[in-house]
């Protein structure tokens, strides 16, 4: 097919950043810890200096060979360089609208804020353990919750020993706030 009758939109504005990060919903701030900013910061750094580079010197190489029209390389390689730089857009968008909070600066250590990690109890007797993170740090599988989820919503500003309301589909659900823990502070 030619390229005449193909559309790409590079200068889209894409914020799944290639489906990876949810979007931060409109006049919300992307808190994120130190440590997910340097995590954010590092990909940036490898597919800038490492990857983009590699697909590159490939693209250049299979542009070489004649014909691209079935050059495999040329194809999924210039497919490859959307993606690459769709993802350097959306981390460097990221980058510039997060603020960085360190919870190990935290000094109301008895109420939940962002960066405690809190354990609650829920209705049935289970006790869950969760860290409030920014969005581009979520982890379900590790414990770590957008501070903009419900469950975090609901915890925010409680103490030890408060029970808070969570708003479910299946309706409101009571849990206990256990424990909170920050980041040792560094002296």
């Amino acid at each position: 097919m030619s390229k005449a009758f193909t559309k790409e939109n590079d200068d889209r504005d894409d914020d799944d950043g290639g489906g990876e990060l949810p979007p931060i919903p409109k006049g919300t701030k992307n808190y994120i810890t130190p440590a997910g900013f340097a995590r954010l910061q590092d990909e940036l750094k490898q597919l800038l200096r490492v990857e983009r580079p590699r697909v590159v010197e490939v693209v250049s190489w299979a542009a070489g060979n004649g014909d691209r029209s079935e050059n495999g390389d040329y194809i999924y390689g210039k497919k490859r360089l959307r993606e690459i730089d769709r993802r350097i857009r959306f981390l460097t968008k990221r980058l510039e609208a997060a603020e960085v909070v360190d919870p190990d600066r935290q000094t109301r250590r008895d109420q939940v804020f962002f960066g405690a990690t809190v354990t609650y109890a829920r209705e049935d007797g289970s006790e869950h353990t969760v860290t409030i993170v920014g969005i581009d740090e979520t982890d379900t599988d590790q414990g770590r919750v957008s501070w903009i989820s419900p469950v975090a919503r609901a915890l925010l500003k409680a103490r030890e020993g408060d029970v808070v309301e969570l708003r479910t589909p299946q309706g409101p659900e009571s849990l206990e706030v256990v424990a909170i823990a920050y980041p040792t502070r560094s002296v």
